[in-house]
């Protein structure tokens, strides 16, 4: 266990202090993601809640069992807000704007609102983001995804290696939502690099700014953009109902919902493919068993990916609006609570005793991967769809593919949010011959 008790005076006001939370461990968190999921076991460990220490020596509190979790994110213990502005610690000018995880902090959207404004919020892209919507892109996912595949063996280094996840986790999704949100084909790698630089937590105060301040005129342009030349994508719907719509989003609230949908709508997709295939070249009784299967088959595989290895690291966050209590320790008011997804989906508690091995043949059991209450995600049945179809078609298009690395040499990507690796260096057939 990490216990920092040694770091309590740089990481509290002593008026701040009782005996009660001094008790409670307190785990330093690695924003380079050097051990995820080790460091998610050694907090699991430690207790049901404990504290966690974030980069600049911000202190938050993570609920490390999946029941507690799911408990707290549906509100059992009592009042819990999403809206930033009431963490205490930036009442009280404790978190600087060019802090590394501001951007996944400070925002004005759905996942950082609650009650009324959340349901305002969240209706028009409820109304426009619709399941039979989604369920229609699947012909065009179909062809990006054979598009890609066709065009992977061109990628190939000398030595026939080719970056699976530059070259096919991270295309899929991104050209699947630029194309739903209306972005703009060349502004794509722009976006890429704003939405990479978001979820990384190992940037500079300057990188946390620049980015901050493009991304907003990003989409500001995107806005006029559509304003003018309106066309059948989200944006431009989201801005017609803004139109005619009494509780109408403000520019902030439209801009932040935009970056919404394009941020959640491809990182988590891009980091469960690449998830999803390094679990099967890991596994190989798993891969025989998908490649022998059925659609069914492989909806089960995703789904234990899903658990196993969850594309969301810790999601921010939520601030009790009084003091509540979860496993017998109080978390104080206006303190952030961070959701380890990833982490309680190897909860032996509520996955079993080999709640740590890989296995699509166990059964679909509830995981948190998608969050849980109302803030679930909304783009859930678009992650699945492109997951479904992607994953699939690689390995049946591909069934010599490997590994190019030991998996212990891949690089986890330096995140506290993102649970992937940085690359995903593959072989498409077996070395030394051609495709």
């Amino acid at each position: 266990m990490d216990s920092l008790s040694g770091e309590f005076a740089c990481a509290f006001h002593p008026d701040q202090e009782d005996s009660m939370t001094e008790q409670v461990p307190l785990i330093r968190l690695d924003p380079l993601a050097s051990d995820h999921h080790g460091e998610a076991a050694r907090m699991r460990a430690a207790g049901p809640v404990v504290r966690v220490l974030l980069p600049g020596d911000v202190v938050a509190w993570a609920v490390t069992d999946h029941v507690l979790l799911a408990d707290l994110v549906t509100g059992k213990y009592g009042p819990v807000s999403k809206n930033w502005r009431n963490w205490t610690a930036i009442q009280r000018g404790e978190i600087a704007d060019d802090w590394p995880l501001i951007g996944m902090i400070k925002v004005t959207n759905m996942v950082t609102s609650d009650g009324a404004d959340h349901h305002r919020l969240r209706r028009p892209v409820t109304r426009t983001f619709t399941r039979s919507r989604v369920e229609g892109l699947r012909p065009r996912i179909e062809h990006i995804v054979a598009s890609l595949l066709d065009a992977l063996p061109a990628h190939a280094d000398g030595n026939g290696v080719v970056d699976l996840r530059q070259h096919y986790a991270y295309p899929v999704p991104m050209q699947v939502i630029c194309e739903l949100v209306g972005v703009p084909e060349p502004w794509r790698p722009r976006l890429r690099a704003l939405v990479d630089s978001i979820f990384r937590t190992d940037t500079t105060p300057e990188d946390v700014v620049a980015t901050q301040r493009d991304r907003h005129t990003l989409l500001r342009e995107l806005v006029d953009l559509r304003r003018g030349e309106p066309e059948e994508d989200l944006t431009s719907a989201l801005i017609a109902t803004n139109d005619h719509d009494p509780e109408a989003l403000s520019d902030e609230e439209l801009i932040d919902t935009l970056w919404l949908l394009l941020t959640a709508g491809h990182e988590t997709t891009l980091s469960l493919i690449v998830n999803g295939t390094r679990a099967l070249l890991t596994h190989p009784e798993q891969r025989d068993i998908a490649l022998g299967g059925d659609e069914e088959t492989w909806a089960a595989f995703v789904e234990e990916v899903l658990r196993w290895d969850a594309p969301i690291g810790n999601f921010p966050a939520r601030y009790p609006l009084e003091d509540i209590t979860i496993a017998g320790i109080t978390i104080p008011r206006g303190e952030a609570i961070l959701a380890p997804y990833s982490g309680v989906g190897r909860d032996p508690a509520h996955h079993g005793g080999d709640a740590d091995r890989f296995d699509i043949t166990r059964g679909i059991t509830k995981h948190l991967a998608f969050g849980g209450g109302p803030h679930i995600c909304l783009g859930a049945h678009l992650a699945l769809l492109e997951a479904t179809l992607a994953l699939p078609a690689l390995f049946h298009r591909y069934p010599k593919l490997s590994l190019a690395v030991d998996a212990g040499e891949l690089v986890p990507f330096p995140s506290l949010f993102s649970n992937s690796t940085t690359a995903l260096p593959v072989r498409l057939t077996e070395e030394g011959s051609t495709v």
